[in-house]
């Protein structure tokens, strides 16, 4: 089963997340197998760190739940809140896969939260700048929940466009790049 997990970070966390930074890297070489994209969120064109995002094939809910509350950061408390939800990997590879590779132009975090009837549950037709995508679902799978993508695109507004307009009650774009030991 894959899970869709952000950390988003407590403000004025960044010298604790900086503490625990091998703290962390040791808990996710762990999952280095079932990781199908991992990386940090930024405001501020990359200045500022909001947060962690990670995409893991895990066999059941509770075991996304130990990884997202077991990991070090959240444990310490630098981060605000967690959101943890199913995720169907649409594009059936992992971000290491992506043709456009780890570096080059803008990459960001779409997060379109769902209400009523279900939305972009396709891959869209011009998927050549999609990292990873798939619908954000309950527990047990059957719920549409909203969807989530990584994207590379010029700008914020194009990378939104990836989802259907008025087809949800928020959308967030963050800015992302691709995570990992360098």
């Amino acid at each position: 089963m894959e899970f869709f997990c952000f950390h988003r970070d407590r403000p004025g966390s960044l010298a604790l997340r900086e503490e625990l930074g091998e703290a962390h890297w040791s808990y996710m070489d762990r999952y280095a197998d079932e990781l199908i994209a991992r990386g940090p969120t930024f405001a501020d064109h990359g200045e500022t760190l909001t947060g962690s995002v990670h995409i893991v094939d895990l066999p059941d809910p509770a075991a996304a739940r130990a990884f997202a509350f077991d990991e070090p950061n959240y444990q310490a408390g630098a981060y605000r809140d967690v959101l943890l939800r199913r995720w169907r990997n649409l594009l059936g590879r992992t971000m290491w896969d992506f043709p456009g590779g780890r570096t080059g132009g803008d990459r960001y975090l779409v997060l379109g939260l769902g209400t009523g009837e279900a939305a972009d549950l396709a891959v869209p037709p011009d998927k050549d700048d999609l990292i990873a995508y798939g619908p954000l679902l309950s527990d047990d799978g059957t719920a549409w929940l909203g969807t989530a993508a990584l994207v590379r695109a010029p700008d914020p507004d194009r990378a939104r466009a990836v989802l259907t307009a008025d087809r949800y009650a928020a959308v967030e774009v963050h800015e992302w790049e691709f995570g990992g030991r360098r």
